[in-house]
């Protein structure tokens, strides 16, 4: 009897584990949408809440949408607190009793206040412009804020008016900035963002800065005073990484330059007394590359000094402790985002190096922070992890992280996807150490018979990291193992490392790349005759430039690439800090250069079977960039397809509709030229 019940409860567990390994499936399309992650996480002043942006992707308009939702640090409890409309960006009140934030509409954005006591929820004033980076005074009774001012175009004629009903074509755009068009803007109105204060009870706004340049970031430094961060220098535009952090008195919106050196200053925080001004910025040197350090000076502007000269990574975000003896900050630490904390003389100490989650498109290292508490700090961050978008962590105190949010357990709980394995892989170039990720695809096994996609960050000053990316699954769940690395070039791993390809990109940092592809073929993780290349932005332009070094790769994907320098340099919206700081020439003092150092000039080696994709509102690196790159091919009978965009910027899969078209695009391109397909 006891052998039948034992065979019976032996036959129900089979089938109960048959069952569940039957309802895991891989990641597919419309997986994306069901996406949500946090951001924005903000402690309280008393450190016993936060407030956060819960996002999801709204599947009617193909767009994220956030709600404001809060956590009880103690006790975990989850409830939501505005959930109508799409807002962002809630900022407590110093009495911790009131929640700025910026709602979002059709008719733009304005600053909207919450009272916790009874729900009370007005807007502060009626925005013609959009506001942001707004903050509270430290007595609570105003708002400091950033907004566009508009000016007036240039026009050199009257035009006449038309007859009425009449259908005559728009009147001409005259410009005469040298940027007149910005990536995710669009052609740009004449004018400037200025720095603004309103009352917290409401009212009309006040505009504290002027001029024909930008001033914005404001930080209070007592309730009478504002630090803003611009540069106030004529033709700014040609020193474009150039600014200041300024005071702004506000009984007379007088203007005093803080810093004076030839670098960027920004990112002001203000110690808790009021003494101290937290900042970050370099000396510029010109060079393609340089990390932030951060630096503290007295209120005054006085002995600025540098505290983490010592520490080879790039700072951002500085915040002051409640003691004002530390300053927390993030810094990016070999593929990761560490949260760190800098005493005043220069100790930096690793409090965490998850911080991360809010890039769901590709690896890319993301995240905020914020701290609250009167004592012991409390630190709410966004948490990355390999198979999940961010969720809210905390650290309170001295004490360990602990999660408080698990929004995707319902989208990826029942999902299995690709494991994501770090290797070390030594360059054959000169025998740099190369970080680098391997995402397996379900059911993998090391015997040589997968097919590979070798995928490159963009920046090219940027860095991939072990988190969560919808395509990088996407291309796991079709089979591919899928592999994305850190070459030279890339932050976080020092300013020598990141500075090896100035005014040498693209150039050795493909060796490190294709290292990486060997050490794949030599683990016996992938077929060498099914190898894929593709990358954007910066990763475009290595996956053009790779597939001129070598035939290796059986098709290539190149998205949103530069192609040729000398039209980007003079076209696109950043030229000026491509000629000023990467290529320290313009394309008619050093053409060999500029040509030398184009995709264009290998387009004659090129073998490989490559598509192109760009968005037909990127101004970052135009489509006129993957147009010749797809013209040159198709005057070569090499094969290739252009996929444009409608309606996208260099953020090219910023809609969820948008990644999934990317990333099946890819994906089709490489099954039909993928020589293992029909065995």
């Amino acid at each position: 009897m006891k052998s039948i019940l034992n065979a019976v409860i032996a036959a129900i567990t089979l089938f109960a584990l048959s069952a569940t390994a039957d309802d895991y499936r891989r990641f597919e399309p419309m997986d994306v949408f069901a996406l949500e992650w946090a951001a924005d996480p903000q402690v309280s002043p008393d450190g016993e809440r936060i407030v956060y942006v819960r996002t999801a992707y709204d599947k009617l308009a193909d767009r994220p949408r956030g709600s404001l939702w809060m956590l009880d640090v103690d006790s975990g409890r989850h409830r939501p607190l505005i959930t109508e409309g799409n807002v962002s960006s809630p900022r407590w009140s110093p009495d911790g009793e009131r929640i700025a934030y910026r709602a979002s509409g059709e008719q733009g954005a304005e600053i909207r206040i919450r009272y916790l006591d009874d729900g009370a929820d007005f807007a502060v004033s009626q925005f013609i412009e959009s506001p942001n980076q707004f903050t509270w005074s430290p007595d609570g009774s105003q708002l400091a804020f950033a907004m566009f001012v508009p000016g007036e175009k240039p026009s050199f004629a009257t035009p006449p008016k038309a007859p009425r009903g009449a259908d005559w074509a728009e009147p001409v755009r005259v410009f005469d900035d040298l940027t007149f068009r910005f990536d995710g803007r669009g052609w740009l109105r004449d004018g400037a963002t200025h720095v603004f204060v309103v009352g917290a009870q409401g009212g009309e706004p006040r505009q504290i800065t002027d001029g024909d340049n930008d001033f914005s970031n404001p930080a209070w430094l007592d309730d009478d005073t504002l630090l803003v961060v611009g540069n106030d220098v004529p033709d700014a535009e040609l020193d474009p990484i150039e600014s200041e952090i300024y005071t702004v008195e506000l009984a007379d919106a007088s203007r005093t330059a803080l810093t004076g050196r030839d670098g960027p200053d920004a990112n002001p925080a203000v110690s808790p007394n009021g003494e101290r001004i937290a900042y970050t910025g370099f000396d510029d040197e010109l060079l393609a590359y340089q990390q932030d350090n951060l630096y503290v000076m007295n209120a005054d502007g006085s002995e600025p000094r540098n505290l983490t000269g010592d520490y080879d990574h790039p700072i951002a975000n500085p915040v002051f402790s409640a003691s004002g003896q530390t300053i927390f900050a993030l810094a990016q630490v070999n593929g990761q985002t560490a949260l760190v904390e800098v005493d005043m003389d220069g100790t930096v100490r690793e409090r965490t190096a998850d911080v991360g989650g809010t890039s769901l498109g590709r690896p890319y290292s993301s995240g905020s922070f914020s701290v609250g508490g009167s004592r012991a700090p409390v630190i709410a961050y966004t948490r990355q992890h390999w198979d999940r978008p961010a969720d809210v962590a905390v650290i309170a105190g001295r004490s360990e992280p602990r999660v408080l949010t698990d929004l995707n357990d319902d989208a990826l709980g029942h999902i299995d996807l690709a494991e994501i394995e770090e290797i070390q892989v030594e360059s054959s170039f000169d025998g740099r150490t190369v970080e680098a990720w391997v995402a397996k695809p379900p059911g993998f096994e090391a015997d040589g018979s997968f097919p590979m996609i070798l995928e490159i960050h963009g920046g090219p000053f940027a860095m991939y990291g072990p988190s969560f990316a919808a395509e990088i699954q996407r291309f796991a769940a079709e089979g591919y193992v899928t592999v994305y690395a850190n070459p030279r070039g890339s932050i976080g791993y020092g300013n020598d490392f990141a500075q090896q390809i100035d005014r040498a990109y693209p150039g050795n940092d493909h060796d490190d790349l294709m290292s990486v592809v060997d050490a794949l073929i030599e683990r016996d993780y992938v077929d060498p005759d099914r190898l894929f290349i593709t990358g954007g932005s910066g990763g475009g332009v290595l996956t053009a430039w790779a597939v001129g070094k070598t035939d290796r790769f059986a098709a290539a994907a190149s998205i949103k690439p530069v192609i040729n320098w000398a039209t980007m340099a003079t076209a696109a919206d950043i030229g000026v800090f491509v000629t000023r700081h990467w290529f320290r020439a313009t394309p008619w003092e050093d053409p060999d250069l500029f040509f030398r150092l184009s995709p264009l000039s290998l387009v004659g080696n090129i073998t490989t079977p490559t598509m192109v994709m760009v968005g037909e509102e990127d101004w970052r690196t135009p489509t006129w960039e993957a147009e010749q790159l797809y013209g040159a091919l198709k005057l070569r009978q090499v094969p290739t397809a252009l996929v444009r965009v409608p309606g996208a910027s260099h953020s090219i899969a910023a809609r969820p509709s948008h990644l999934i078209a990317k990333t099946d695009n890819i994906i089709g391109w490489f099954d039909k030229h993928d020589p293992g397909e029909d065995e």
